[in-house]
């Protein structure tokens, strides 16, 4: 089932330690497809990883297909798609920056265009949950409806990110690590310069409506 969903899946986990957002085999990225998901396998190292070793669960978590037991995140990410149907890839990840902030419970604000434009104001941290069951789901759930940012920052424990696709929720994941190192870095000069809520809304409205290639639209080199 979902063979090109697993080989993109494939594609898009080697992006994760490239990026430096994971260590050995932690981290995963799932995919919506249909009333199933597709899902990295538990302990098995990225170079390892094949369209054939994704797994296939359903909404509530029980495998459908695959060799390989599920990533020990499966539940989280089942809660999700049931909570958040817009939502059709999700990544976790523990990237360094981005995790320090968690365990310092704070969220990371907004001081740079960067994080106005793709996450329209700070990154929210969330509350603490352990790991194996439906509460870490619970709480991605809880603060990310309705807001903004697909991205969150879980208290001492890393970061989760969503988006329509699998490719999006990874470009969030990258930018929310990047972000994170810009912002503790900048914290590390003095003080910091937070952007006002007018400029967020015009940054991020002009970000997601205007920047980059529309549908049907040729793409030009450079001017």
């Amino acid at each position: 089932m979902y063979e090109d969903l697993r080989a993109d899946l494939t594609r898009l986990h080697l992006a994760l330690p490239k990026n430096g957002l994971v260590t050995w085999t932690s981290g995963n990225i799932s995919a919506r497809a249909g009333e199933h998901m597709v899902i990295k396998p538990s302990g098995v190292t990225f170079e390892d990883l094949t369209p054939q070793s994704m797994v296939v669960t359903d909404m509530e978590a029980n495998v459908v297909e695959g060799d390989f037991s599920p990533s020990s995140d499966t539940a989280t990410h089942a809660y999700i798609y049931r909570h958040l149907p817009e939502v059709g890839g999700i990544v976790h990840t523990h990237s360094p920056y981005a995790t320090a902030w968690a365990a310092n419970a704070r969220e990371i604000p907004c001081i740079l265009t960067a994080m106005a434009d793709e996450f329209g104001g700070p990154i929210p941290c969330g509350g603490f949950a352990l790991i194996g069951g439906e509460e870490i789901g619970a709480e991605v759930v809880r603060v990310l409806r309705g807001h903004r940012s697909p991205a969150i920052i879980l208290q001492n424990h890393g970061v989760f990110t969503v988006g329509k696709t699998p490719g999006a929720a990874l470009k969030a994941a990258v930018m929310c690590e990047d972000v994170a190192r810009t912002v503790f870095l900048a914290f590390q000069l003095g003080a910091v310069q937070l952007i006002a809520q007018e400029h967020i809304d015009r940054l991020y409205d002009r970000y997601q409506g205007v920047y980059g290639q529309r549908s049907g639209t040729p793409a030009k080199g450079p001017a």
